[in-house]
């Protein structure tokens, strides 16, 4: 399978505005402290914020599941907040027929003009394939999906999903393999997540007007509890400090150290991001005249880097 690869020192489609944004994230990162990358213990890394029946935590930790029934959904939360980093889940998806409900693995702000960075991904019919949903938000405005089948039964086992955030660029990897990019373009006068600390969050919930072909298929529950499993939350981040520490790691092994600060994808990379959008994205709003029959957002309208 094809391995994901970075650039550290930025893409050939970089510019003015995003060195800026590298100088001025350095400055923030100077006066945060790193937390470090480690295997995760549910019990130590989050919190159970809803549906408590639903949602449980086993093996010591190192395992944790989200149910769904008629009475309630489930959800956690990190214990920490973090103004970017690296954030990598397994996460095995509801098997059989999922429809109507909709497993998420997001970053979060608060308050009316918080930011996001969310996979969600959303069930389906017996056989049929799930949607991975995709979206950014800065401000509080989002707006900005795509969305994509998996090369892959997301049921069977684990995958991986992770989100790469730093001032440069925002990356939605599954397996390793980069699906997405966002890239900050402030100079240009698209809003970027970079001021605000997020926290982890992952939920399960009945979502049957909106989730599976528009909410024209609906849930059944007789086949609830609907069930995701997860296993190994690592985070490689870093937290809002006073302390001036600085915010970097000694090793150099890409995305599982300090590397991620400055780095974006490098020419091997953005090969396979094409593949992935050419083979298995199934909607992109940069497309959508329809929606945006005013005129499509800024970002959309520059010369793509793929």
């Amino acid at each position: 399978m094809p391995q994901f690869s970075t650039s550290s020192s930025g893409s050939t489609s970089g510019s003015s505005s995003r060195a800026s944004a590298v100088a001025v994230a350095l400055m923030i990162l100077m006066m945060m402290m790193e937390v470090p990358s480690a295997a995760g213990n549910f019990y130590q890394d989050v919190d159970i914020t809803w549906g408590n029946k639903n949602a449980k935590i086993l093996r010591g930790g190192r395992l944790l599941t989200l149910s769904l029934d008629q009475i309630s959904g489930s959800a956690f939360q990190s214990k920490q907040e973090y103004l970017f980093g690296t954030f990598d889940i397994q996460l095995k998806l509801v098997p059989g027929n999922s429809a109507g409900t909709v497993t998420t693995f997001y970053l979060s702000s608060q308050g009316e003009l918080h930011d996001e960075i969310d996979f969600e991904f959303l069930g389906n019919a017996s056989g049929e394939p799930y949607t991975v949903h995709t979206n950014v938000y800065s401000q509080g405005k989002g707006n900005r999906e795509q969305q994509f089948r998996l090369w892959f039964d997301p049921t069977t086992s684990f995958h991986t999903y992770s989100i790469v955030w730093n001032p440069l660029c925002i990356i939605f990897l599954v397996d390793n393999i980069p699906i997405r990019e966002f890239q900050n373009e402030e100079g240009e006068g698209v809003p970027f997540p970079k001021d605000q600390p997020m926290r982890v969050y992952s939920s399960i919930w009945d979502a049957d007007d909106w989730a599976t072909q528009g909410g024209r298929v609906k849930t059944d529950w007789r086949q609830a509890p609907f069930t995701a499993v997860y296993r190994n939350f690592n985070v490689n981040a870093c937290s809002p400090s006073s302390s001036g520490s600085s915010c970097g790691s000694k090793s150099t092994d890409s995305f599982s150290t300090g590397a991620w600060q400055t780095q974006d994808l490098d020419a091997r990379g953005r090969k396979r991001l094409r593949w992935v959008q050419k083979n298995f994205m199934i909607y992109d709003y940069c497309f959508d005249l329809k929606r945006f029959f005013e005129g499509l957002p800024p970002e959309c309208k520059r010369p793509s880097s793929l």
